[in-house]
């Protein structure tokens, strides 16, 4: 805080690791009054496989990768979307990543706990009985697992001769 820094140190770290990997990425604007871009990765690009495009929807805080929705700041495909249309990427960080939110929590003070020995703990009122349908088998022969079908069937015939009609 006394640098000045308003997000937490990992935000800060991953928006900067954004920002290196947007470098290599190309942004078509679809509606600047939409704020909505296609963006397009282009490293790793290999012959006659297409390049991955990913919408992004600033207006709604939304991304095809799905990474600035999960994570509440901005991925590398917003990052190059901000940079486009010349806007400050870090508007598009949630609240909670702020140094001040995050003092906020733990500026409560935490009860201490007593010492172990002293927790009361009640007795179970229940008693466990192994399932026996769940157990191995014993060692020794393994018992067949297969299951049975027409094949298995064993057909009683009179004689041992079959004779074909022509």
């Amino acid at each position: 805080m006394e640098a000045g820094h308003v997000f937490v140190e990992n935000v800060r770290d991953a928006i900067t690791a954004n920002r290196r990997i947007a470098r290599s990425m190309t942004v078509e604007v679809y509606s600047l009054r939409n704020e909505t871009f296609r963006v397009t990765e282009t490293t790793g690009h290999q012959p006659g496989i297409p390049s991955r495009s990913y919408g992004v929807d600033l207006r709604n805080r939304r991304c095809d990768c799905r990474r600035f929705q999960t994570l509440h700041y901005p991925c590398a495909h917003v990052v190059v979307a901000c940079a486009k249309v010349s806007l400050n990427v870090e508007q598009f960080i949630d609240k909670v990543y702020t140094f001040e939110r995050t003092l906020r929590v733990w500026e409560n003070e935490f009860p201490v706990l007593p010492n172990l020995s002293s927790w009361e703990v009640p007795p179970t009122t229940f008693e466990l009985v192994p399932d026996k349908r769940l157990r191995r088998n014993p060692k020794g022969r393994p018992q067949l697992s297969r299951i049975h079908n027409e094949i298995d069937i064993k057909e009683k015939s009179e004689g041992s001769c079959v004779a074909y009609a022509d």
